[in-house]
């Protein structure tokens, strides 16, 4: 009998949680009055080209948003509004031998995100940089490596820009 007590006392704070629309099990906490969000396309500006960086960026970035948030993603004129360039691809040593030789190498990649919240101004900001990285044996050329780079550190970026967003952390 007390067990189905506190099974009922937990499933009832679990509702009234859930039920305010601020805070959710997915640790967002978007206001019950921020229904939609328009994602834009995110822009390559970095000097190396990698030509389906923005692309993957920009779905993973959708993705994220509508697996773990119940807004509904429009065109245009969403309360929330996100958009951004990829500014820089860069690989540069990260270990280095006794002959001065990289035995490591870093892909870095760096965006700068601006996010406006219509219904809550206050949230917003502009030109905001978030960037990633992953090292990886100079033994292997960029090109062997490079797809599996890029989905580690498109990973890293897409989970700040959402604890940024609409995590709030």
């Amino acid at each position: 009998m007390e067990r189905a007590i506190r099974t009922f006392i937990a499933t009832i704070a679990a509702l009234m949680l859930t039920a305010c629309g601020i805070y959710s099990f997915s640790g967002t906490s978007i206001q019950a009055d921020v229904n939609t969000i328009n994602i834009d396309f995110f822009e390559y500006k970095a000097m190396k080209v990698n030509p389906t960086l923005a692309n993957d960026l920009t779905e993973a970035i959708r993705t994220q948003f509508r697996k773990m948030t119940r807004l509904e993603q429009v065109e245009m004129d969403g309360d929330l509004q996100i958009s951004g360039q990829i500014v820089g691809y860069d690989i540069s040593p990260a270990a280095v031998t006794a002959d001065e030789i990289a035995a490591r190498n870093k892909l870095t990649i760096s965006v700068k995100v601006d996010f406006e919240n219509k219904k809550h101004p206050e949230d917003s900001f502009t030109g905001k940089s978030f960037s990633g990285f992953a090292e990886y044996d100079s033994t292997n050329s960029l090109d062997a490596v490079e797809n599996t780079l890029c989905t580690e550190i498109i990973a890293i970026i897409v989970e700040d820009i959402f604890n940024a967003t609409v995590a709030q952390w």
